[in-house]
């Protein structure tokens, strides 16, 4: 039977995490997750937050906040006009705000010195919580992101 193409271009919702019903932590674990052991991932996901609740009260909403922070407004995308390629800005939409904003985070606590962080939900814990703060690895990424798109604000009106 043939499927409508309609049908299977939607998305599907993730399910919310088991421990705090929420679907941003549920992302955030599977996008941890390696070689699809996601009771591994959970762990380190639920150790981390019980890190950060010894500063904050709620650490779901500590990691939503560090999230927001992180969450890219613009970024360049490669446009080829006339044999040339120009870094053009353009706004970054809602899902993929999100998956940068995860995807910048995990590589950054990934990136975090083993020396000074003996395991990766230490890491992880002391990512979120200099999210949350304003400031760490996966800021300066979205600070980047944005000087590239201010830097290229004269390509703009190649947008599509």
């Amino acid at each position: 039977m043939a499927r409508n193409k309609t049908l299977s271009s939607r998305k599907e919702r993730a399910a919310p995490d088991p421990l705090y019903g929420n679907v941003f932590v549920s992302k955030l674990i599977n996008r941890i997750m390696r070689d699809g052991k996601k009771s591994v991932a959970q762990k380190s996901v639920y150790h981390a937050f019980e890190i950060i609740k010894k500063h904050h009260d709620n650490p779901v909403e500590v990691f939503q906040e560090a999230i927001r922070n992180i969450s890219p407004q613009v970024e360049v995308r490669s446009r080829r006009i006339g044999g040339a390629a120009y870094q053009v800005p353009a706004p970054v939409r809602g899902p993929r705000k999100l998956s940068l904003a995860l995807r910048w985070l995990i590589f950054e606590a990934r990136n975090r010195p083993t020396a000074e962080y003996k395991t990766f939900s230490d890491k992880l814990a002391a990512e979120i919580l200099d999210a949350f703060a304003g400031e760490g690895g996966a800021i300066k990424r979205k600070d980047t992101a944005h000087k590239m798109a201010e830097a290229n604000k004269a390509f703009s009106h190649f947008r599509w």
